[in-house]
């Protein structure tokens, strides 16, 4: 009975498995995600240089470079684990922490004006968009090969040979879904 049902199934899977595709697609979205591990790594290797160069020049403002390099340890360990969904909940709240150490550069003209200071935050800038490059095409070869192991004769080939969908590079915390909130009140005052 087995020998009989493989015999019937065997045309079929030479002529259309799709294995070589699902492979393919496969490989195709991990490497889309090491260039999302890739510049997820850079970006959180340019953050202490400029905590460095802040903090050289604004002292008082120590909540917000403890919340940076909070924020930097968990994009670290993210990146280490890659899950694509917490990376991008890592890489959001890297967004919020960074967002407020720039809005305390804004209060010190003599930072604004340094050459590192500028070039940092350009280069971070520059990592960023690399970043959104970098997530979107893991999306796309992640969409492509999801929907490709969902239709029909691959579907087969996917259940037999174990092929799972991957995730989205999404954040799905609760704080990334909110706007980062930037507040430096009045010194003394909480």
């Amino acid at each position: 009975m087995k020998r009989r049902r493989l015999a019937l199934l065997l045309p079929l899977l030479l002529t259309a498995c799709g294995y070589n595709t699902i492979q393919s697609y496969d490989e195709q979205a991990s490497a889309a995600q090491g260039q999302i591990e890739v510049q997820l790594q850079r970006r959180a290797d340019l953050v202490p240089s400029l905590v460095a160069t802040v903090k050289g020049l604004a002292n008082q403002e120590l909540a917000v470079f403890g919340e940076v390099a909070r924020a930097r340890g968990g994009l670290l360990g993210a990146v280490q684990s890659k899950d694509p969904e917490q990376m991008a909940n890592a890489n959001q709240a890297m967004t919020g922490a960074l967002g407020r150490l720039l809005a305390v550069s804004e209060a010190y003209p003599q930072l604004k004006s340094d050459a590192a200071f500028l070039k940092l935050q350009d280069e971070l800038a520059g990592t960023e968009n690399r970043v959104a490059v970098a997530r979107t095409d893991y999306n796309g070869a992640v969409q492509q090969y999801n929907a490709y192991i969902r239709r029909f004769p691959a579907v087969l080939t996917a259940k037999m040979t174990g092929a799972k969908e991957r995730k989205y590079f999404t954040a799905t915390s609760p704080e990334s879904r909110e706007v980062p909130k930037v507040d430096f009140g009045t010194p003394g005052k909480p």
